[in-house]
């Protein structure tokens, strides 16, 4: 199975993501004219009796039988790389960027599972190379998460990335012509990524931990911050260098547990851009789903709700 692999089933999508320490899962629907529904979520610590009874329990919850199903892999399982497009025919582009990864990895190409969507260049023509992003992880990974899921008896039917998620978020924010910067923070750090007419032109990770920005050491915090703030200031200056044809509207920070306030001021006081909160009610239909009343879900559920917003990925 590659990746944002198509799937022909029911119109909604049920993502599950597999963490250290539980699965989060969402359940999400697109009405045409209205907001997307949020139609569940879930989250099962794994505890002693693993992922795979955490997972088989979700998915009866859910009743995953009745909906497309993806997994959402976590940020250490891998690997997205931008590099040139390669002048190929279509049909090869898929091997041509395999020779291109040979020497990117840290295992041997051969052992990978690999995909690959494009970055759109200016449509005012320019000579700038095409750029692409490619996902690759390793087939060992692949293999066993594909065992998981089917061992616990939920129909996977294609595997996602955060990346992706985000950028399905951050497409619903979009104002027309504009570009918008996202920021979420997560156990495993932070997520930053641009996108412009519902496509992801940059992302960013970022080593600061959600607990940080929380930590009882005011120094700790404010460490994290001046990182946060850095990391996020070379990345706009890379992406206006790179994209001078897009223009962000604003950087949208993501729902956390607390010090949400501190880290936007802070951040609006440091960056040329506006900052503002995400407000997930105003993008999508919460009412099925109460627990996302609390930022403390909303920030648990997040990138599985980005994931479940999917839709049916152009081939390549």
């Amino acid at each position: 199975m590659g990746f944002f692999k198509s799937a022909k089933k029911m119109s909604g999508w049920l993502a599950f993501h597999v963490q250290t320490g539980g699965i989060s899962a969402a359940a999400v629907r697109r009405p045409p004219g209205a907001l997307p529904v949020v139609e569940a979520v879930a989250y099962s610590a794994t505890g002693q009796a693993g992922q795979g009874a955490a997972l088989e329990r979700i998915g009866k919850d859910l009743h995953a039988g009745r909906y497309k199903c993806s997994n959402l892999l976590a940020a250490n399982e891998y690997q997205l790389l931008s590099v040139d497009a390669p002048n190929v025919p279509p049909d090869e582009l898929k091997t041509a960027m395999r020779w291109r990864l040979k020497d990117m990895l840290d295992y041997r190409v051969d052992d990978a599972t690999v995909d690959v969507f494009g970055i759109p260049g200016d449509r005012r023509g320019s000579a700038r190379t095409a750029q692409m992003y490619a996902v690759a992880a390793r087939n060992q990974l692949i293999q066993q998460r594909q065992a998981l899921f089917e061992t616990a008896r939920v129909p996977l039917q294609a595997i996602d990335i955060p990346e992706m998620g985000q950028r399905n978020i951050a497409a619903l924010m979009e104002t027309e012509g504009r570009g918008v910067a996202m920021l979420s923070f997560g156990d495993d750090g932070g997520l930053l990524t641009i996108s412009f007419s519902g496509e992801l032109y940059l992302s960013r990770r970022i080593d600061v931990a959600a607990d940080q920005l929380d930590h009882p050491d005011e120094n700790v915090r404010q460490s994290a911050s001046d990182r946060i703030t850095l990391e996020l200031q070379r990345s706009l200056d890379h992406f206006d260098r790179q994209y001078h044809f897009i223009t962000l509207s604003r950087l949208v920070l993501a729902p956390l547990v607390s010090g949400q306030s501190a880290l936007q001021e802070y951040l609006g006081a440091n960056l040329q851009l506006p900052v503002e909160s995400l407000q997930l009610d105003t993008i999508l239909d919460l009412a099925a789903a109460p627990a996302l009343k609390s930022s403390a879900e909303q920030q648990r559920h997040l990138l599985a709700i980005g994931a479940a917003l999917r839709t049916e990925e152009k081939a390549l």
